[in-house]
């Protein structure tokens, strides 16, 4: 082909960021497609070749050499065969030439909108495998228009969409803002490509602590666990293996500045940092922190399905005083609600007075006396996190937290 196809055919590939092979291929394939249209029909092997020292491609007719022909499309008996090619044989392939006469303006109208469309679709499949292989990454945005459902971005010189209930909510959105978002997922449609992405997503926060936390990037500290309400708090539970390692304070930085980082970039969410354990009583009063708690009861400790195939998920019930029930279900249920994601149990909020009856009442049901966790307060406040006393005395049971530790 001339200079000049091949440069124009450069442009287009760098305009559309895709392949040259790919285009090429669809300027080969649309010519087929249109000879195929004018001249021949669908069922015919039709052959496109570009070469360097013509103006013009050569459309060739493909068709197996055969003793005896039963698909004149796709056959050519060997004696015909020869007369083309002297040299022919049985069971070979035989490349015929048949470029129409003055077929160059006319293949160029017919194809055009194959071309365009092959382009469009290189183009389509050049985006998917640009990002197929960076799901659960976090990717920098740039807003270019605000619209009220939802807000148009630009990726890598992609226009993206964050749907509203993928925005965080309250969060102020102008042109040529720059946010991060999570990309949850690629995915392949009909309309093309569509990259998933989220603001509100609890692994955006874990993206944004890997990113400001040299400690989390290297996995000397362990995220094990995110709750989140979007805009609002998060609570993160984190776990280091390195007893020399502190990791909260890792997290929280000096003077708080890398968890300052991470909450700006979340439009001022707050994001509370506890520390993991592996005994779930343990983690269900630290997850409801500030909020003292008392006592700590596994009702459930195992997810199962029922007799008739209602899943039955795990459950704890959870007793304060009642100066500290408000702390422990938080403003609208937040805290309860974010301990309850956290620590993957079910929670039922009771007074400490209500203790002993409910001991009793579960003891009836089981037909044994239940395994309780007190926690330690001492006098004027509750510790931060309090240590347990499993199973007290059936007398003690009753008694207030602090009678406990004298």
């Amino acid at each position: 082909m001339r200079a000049s196809f091949m440069a124009a055919l450069n442009q287009i590939c760098a305009d559309k960021n895709v392949s040259p092979d790919q285009v090429l291929e669809a300027v080969k394939q649309a010519i087929a497609t249109a000879y195929r249209k004018d001249y021949g029909n669908k069922e015919q092997e039709i052959r496109v070749v570009l070469r360097e020292d013509q103006d013009m491609p050569s459309i060739l007719l493909i068709k197996e050499i055969v003793e005896e022909v039963e698909n004149e499309n796709f056959e050519i008996s060997l004696a015909d065969a020869q007369k083309l090619k002297p040299d022919a044989e049985a069971g070979s392939e035989l490349e015929i030439d048949v470029t129409p006469e003055g077929y160059g303006r006319i293949a160029a109208q017919s194809a055009k909108q194959v071309i365009l469309q092959k382009i469009h679709e290189a183009e389509k499949q050049a985006v998917y495998q640009m990002f197929k292989d960076r799901e659960d990454e976090l990717l920098t945005a740039t807003v270019t228009k605000v619209e009220p459902n939802w807000v148009t971005l630009e990726i890598e010189g992609n226009t993206v969409s964050l749907p509203w209930r993928e925005q965080i909510p309250n969060e102020h959105y102008y042109t040529g803002k720059r946010i991060r978002v999570y990309l949850e997922r690629v995915e392949l449609t009909t309309k093309g490509p569509q990259l998933r992405i989220s603001r509100t997503h609890p692994n955006l926060v874990k993206k944004l602590l890997e990113l400001e936390i040299p400690e989390i990037r290297n996995n000397d500290v362990e995220i094990k666990g995110i709750a989140r309400d979007p805009g609002f708090r998060s609570k993160v539970a984190v776990k280091s293996a390195d007893p020399r390692i502190d990791p909260i304070g890792a997290c929280v930085g000096q003077k708080g500045v890398r968890i300052r980082s991470v909450m700006e970039e979340l439009n001022g969410e707050r994001v509370d940092m506890i520390e993991w354990n592996d005994d779930p009583i343990r983690l269900i009063s630290t997850a409801l922190q500030p909020a003292a708690i008392s006592a700590v009861i596994i009702v459930n400790p195992n997810e199962y399905a029922d007799e008739e195939g209602r899943l039955v998920k795990k459950r704890a019930a959870v007793f304060v005083e009642e100066a500290q029930r408000p702390l422990a279900i938080g403003k609208k249920g937040q805290n309860i609600h974010l301990a309850t994601k956290l620590s993957g149990f079910e929670l039922d909020m009771y007074n400490y007075e209500e203790l002993p009856k409910f001991q009793a009442k579960l003891a009836e049901v089981r037909g044994e006396v239940p395994e309780v966790t007190l926690f330690v307060t001492e006098e004027g406040g509750a510790e931060e996190v309090g240590t347990p006393i499993v199973n007290p005395a059936p007398e003690a049971q009753a008694t207030e937290p602090s009678e406990q530790a004298t």
